[in-house]
Order: C-alpha cells, then structure tokens, then sequence
C-alpha cells in the first residue's frame, strides 16, 4: 500500500524516533495533547449545551461564540499538531488501528457538522436545528475523546479492524 509507505518514512525521521526513543518526551507531549484536547472539548460543550439551551440562555448565541471560539481554535491547533507528533511515533501502528480510524472518522463528522451548522442552520441562531447542531456536535466530539483513549489503550490489538 503507498499510504503505508508514507507512513513508514515518517517513523524513519528523527524527530519520530526522537519521540520514541527519548523515554520522557512522548509523555510530555501526550499530556499537552490531552490538556489541548480537554480545552477543546469543554469549550465547544459550552457552546453546545447553549446551542440545546441547557445553559447560559441569558446569553446570545452569537455573543457565546464570539467569546469561546477562538480559545476552542487555539486549543485545536495545539491538539491538532500535538497529535501528529505522537502519530510520527508510530504511524504505521496508528493508521491500522481501527480505533485511532474511528477517532479521525469521528472528528471529520464533527467538522462537517460545524460547517453545516454555521453555513446552513446557524443562520437563525434558534430553533430545533441549532438545538440538534449541538447535541450531534457534543456526542460526536465525545465519540472523538472516547475513540482517542480507547487508541491509546489498543496501541497492540486492532479489534474494530
């Protein structure tokens, strides 16, 4: 498979095998992953449980989304390239997990429901839609959290494969 050799050639630089090799430097960026991943997370439930209007109703939508958005997307990019790191690790190992599968699966969703949200739906700010937007929105991000540990715990075993 070409994408296998790809992966292969990533495990191969230096700074994959520095993440391998170094017995406290993929703990250090694992812990910054997860930290990124929390903030991530919990600043998009806030959005969503608004979004559901279970909390923070005597503030706008619009108004909520000013403010938490842009930590959401500093938290993204760190968890974003975080992540890629420790995927050089191993990158063979990881993009056969079918865990590790289901956590990208997860997170395209996500993304495609962000942009259906903010394109198509968010144009009212209220109503069923929104209120669906966020409750799909915070399920499947759970599925991404959910996915990510049940990857880390599986590094040995493929079982959804």
């Amino acid at each position: 498979m070409e994408l296998d050799n790809l992966w292969r050639a990533l495990e191969a630089t230096g700074f994959a095998a520095a993440m391998r090799e170094n017995e406290s430097l993929f703990p250090w960026v694992e812990s910054l992953h997860v930290l990124a991943i929390t903030l991530v997370v919990g600043s998009i439930a806030i959005v969503d449980l608004r979004l559901m209007g279970l909390a923070s109703r005597e503030r706008s939508i619009a108004r909520l989304t000013a403010d938490v958005l842009p930590w959401t997307w500093t938290a993204f990019v760190l968890a974003a390239l975080s992540g890629a790191t420790l995927f050089s690790s191993n990158a063979l190992q990881y993009a056969h997990n079918g865990y590790f599968q289901a956590k990208l699966s997860f997170l395209v969703l996500a993304g495609i429901n962000m942009l259906v949200f903010h394109f198509v739906v968010g144009q009212a700010l209220e109503g069923r839609g929104t209120r669906i937007a966020g409750a799909l929105s915070l399920t499947l991000w759970i599925c991404v959290v959910a996915f990510g540990r049940w990857t880390g715990f599986t590094m040995h075993a493929t079982p959804l494969s």
